[in-house]
């Protein structure tokens, strides 16, 4: 690891941590994109623009081994995937960079692109990783073993092209999963000991490699996730299938053999689903009494391919899968589904927002673009690149307590943005 911190900065990063930890340990669940898995980070006080070289490189870390996955900050520790091996591994990073300890949890995926991509999802002291191969498992905070399971041999489903890039959800003292196969679509284990605590129903059809949603609907905790044809939604609480949208006949030219990535973003009884492979986005109208929602509209135009949407008061600011090598930025309204406006910018990748502004990173190059959030126009106001690591930028950055983690490969580097 090298070490780029100054005692100056060090102190710095201290009072940071001890300004921002009233409103992070409020939170319970610490993972994928943030609170509610919206993308949008609460955070205040950020710097509006950056110097011409980027904001100040606080440290950086290699010893991860490569993924895709983000980090997963807590509190006390940081936490991260990395293939090694044939396996996956955990490994705990101090708030500072240096290694605690690593575990591998399962084995990698076998097919193309196998680097790790399981973001850990961190509750009340237990970390919940999946391997590419399908082993569940839950570690404590020392990196011992607590409980594991592979679900997808369990019930003899079918790993993903690819392999598998679900991150668990904690919802209560449950574990969610999502194997789809002939034997059930979704299944939730107790977080303290692995055991099943429901199975619901068999609907016919695949997993895919969406992280699901957890919403709550006229007093409903109800889990939203995308297979390989279908949206659906099951009760959290018994497993209970509450319905199911046929989402490729949605599109014009269905043909059931496009990857399904994005989670939907959630607003008030309203969800969109949106994804690349010139899919359709659909949003929909969640109905009071929990049965198949309403379509309110279609864009095709909205496109993501894996880098994810934020809703910023009445817009959507996301990207387009324009070709596997090319996409570009799009802004949509969100009450009337109208394209507002598509704009070259490097190209398509993550998103994410933080103290009411846009952060984007494209794919190809690494270059990261601070956006002023318009309805306008694509609004750039500063920008640098991330050069160190390898491969694809497809691992979606993180802000926490006034710092942004950009991850690449096996690289983890670590900006200031106050």
């Amino acid at each position: 690891m090298v070490m780029t911190t100054s005692d100056n900065r060090i102190k710095i990063l201290a009072a940071f941590l001890l300004f921002s930890s009233g409103a992070i340990f409020a939170q319970v669940q610490y993972g994928w994109r943030g609170p509610e898995r919206s993308g949008i980070y609460n955070e205040s006080g950020l710097l509006k623009s950056w110097p011409v070289t980027g904001p100040v490189l606080l440290w950086e870390t290699t010893v991860a081994g490569p993924g895709y996955s983000s980090v997963t900050v807590t509190p006390e520790d940081i936490y991260i995937t990395g293939k090694k091996g044939d396996q996956d591994v955990l490994t705990a990073l101090t708030q500072y960079g240096k290694k605690k300890w690593e575990i591998p949890y399962g084995k990698a995926a076998e097919s193309g692109y196998p680097e790790s991509r399981c973001t850990p999802i961190y509750s009340n002291g237990k970390i919940l990783v999946v391997s590419g191969m399908g082993d569940m498992v839950c570690i404590g905070k020392d990196g011992k073993k607590i409980w594991s399971v592979n679900y997808f041999k369990k019930y003899d489903a079918r790993v993903p092209m690819f392999g598998i890039s679900e991150s668990p959800l904690v919802v209560s003292n449950l574990v969610i999963g999502t194997p789809g196969g002939t034997k059930t679509s979704m299944v939730a284990f107790n977080i303290d000991n692995g055991t099943v605590a429901w199975e619901a129903p068999n609907i016919y059809d695949e997993t895919n490699h969406v992280i699901p949603l957890m919403i709550e609907n006229n007093g409903l905790k109800i889990i939203v996730t995308i297979t390989a044809r279908h949206i659906i939604a099951v009760n959290s609480a018994n497993g209970k299938l509450l319905w199911k949208f046929d989402y490729e006949a949605a599109n014009a030219d269905p043909n059931g053999d496009r990857n399904h990535i994005n989670t939907p973003v959630y607003l008030d009884g309203y969800f969109c689903a949106a994804q690349g492979y010139g899919q359709v986005a659909v949003k929909f109208k969640l109905n009071p009494d929990n049965t198949i929602p309403t379509v309110v509209w279609k864009n095709t135009d909205l496109t993501p391919l894996m880098g994810g949407m934020v809703l910023l008061g009445n817009y959507i600011f996301s990207s387009t899968h324009d070709t596997n090598s090319k996409g570009r930025w799009i802004c949509v309204d969100w009450t009337t589904g109208k394209t507002l406006w598509i704009t070259d910018w490097k190209n398509k990748g993550p998103i994410i927002s933080a103290d009411g502004m846009i952060y984007i990173m494209e794919e190809k190059n690494g270059n990261i673009g601070l956006v002023n959030p318009s309805s306008d126009k694509l609004d750039v106001i500063s920008s640098f690149r991330v050069t160190k690591g390898t491969g694809p930028y497809w691992a979606h950055p993180v802000i926490d307590k006034g710092r942004l983690f950009v991850r690449h490969g096996d690289y983890l580097g670590v900006y200031s943005l106050k």
